[in-house]
């Protein structure tokens, strides 16, 4: 009965962002527990508290392209138009286009890829983030830049992940830039 439950609700996730969620199948196929363990993630990956949303999916974007920029960065591209996030500033994004993005978004995505390079200047970075929007707002991109990855690693690990490629923002077709590298 759970199977049958957790099989319904994947494939109403799949259907809803035209979005292949093989991967959860397998995980669900291996242990039903191990997939309500890993659907624990998801409140992690909604907390969204005192941040903008053009600053909060910065945050999942950046940390959704240093781990896999196919079908996961879609997805996430996907969620941040419903929520509202203007075509134009994700496109930006994606470019790395810094110089085109709102202030809030180049400043989220300036910390994420200095965090995730444990570059010095995500200090700076870090500061300004608390300043404009406290800790919860430190706290909400933190666990959007965590979460973002935990989703892709998965994928890949199970054996389901995809290489690069372009994804539609606002039915425009863009490259994606080359994620971030990782400090050693």
């Amino acid at each position: 009965m759970i199977r049958w439950l957790l099989r319904r609700k994947i494939a109403a996730f799949a259907r809803a962002w035209n979005y292949d969620s093989a991967y959860m199948h397998a995980v669900l196929d291996a242990d039903p527990r191990a997939l309500m363990a890993f659907a624990k993630v998801m409140g992690l990956s909604q907390y969204h508290k005192d941040v903008p949303l053009t600053a909060y999916y910065a945050a999942k974007i950046v940390g959704t392209m240093a781990e896999d920029c196919g079908p996961c960065t879609q997805l996430v591209i996907d969620m941040a138009e419903q929520a509202g996030v203007d075509a134009a500033a994700l496109r930006a994004l994606v470019g790395r286009e810094r110089s085109a993005m709102p202030d809030d978004m180049a400043l989220a995505a300036r910390f994420a890829d200095a965090s995730l390079r444990h570059a010095p200047e995500a200090d700076a970075l870090r500061d300004e983030v608390v300043r404009r929007w406290g800790q919860r707002g430190l706290v909400s991109l933190g666990f959007a830049l965590t979460a973002a990855r935990i989703f892709p690693t998965l994928k890949y690990a199970l054996g389901h992940g995809r290489a690069c490629r372009r994804v539609t923002i606002g039915g425009e077709s863009k490259p994606v830039r080359a994620p971030v590298s990782h400090a050693a």
